[in-house]
């Protein structure tokens, strides 16, 4: 992308040095300063998640909550089977 920006002097000055001393386009040292910059920024950012239990009170006898998750996916595969012998008697 083609685009025009205006740089400090300073920086500027500092720009062209480092593309005469390695010997490579304005263009490309431009880019690589602005992405070590770019990714020293991403490191700076610490993205942190925050969990927060929640009781949700007593439950019933003989109900154990850690396995609800398995409940609801034992109802689904009896469903999805009741439905495949239903769909099979009526194909045939």
């Amino acid at each position: 992308m083609r685009t025009t920006l205006t740089i400090d002097d300073d920086l500027a000055g500092i720009l062209h040095r480092q593309s005469r001393e390695l010997e490579k386009p304005f263009k490309e040292v431009v880019n690589t300063a602005i992405r070590k910059g770019l990714a020293e920024n991403l490191k700076e950012k610490k993205h942190t998640v925050v969990v927060r239990p929640h009781d949700f009170g007593s439950s019933r006898a003989g109900l154990d909550m850690d396995r609800l998750n398995q409940l609801v996916d034992e109802l689904e595969v009896e469903d999805y089977l009741r439905k495949a012998a239903k769909d099979d008697s009526a194909g045939h």
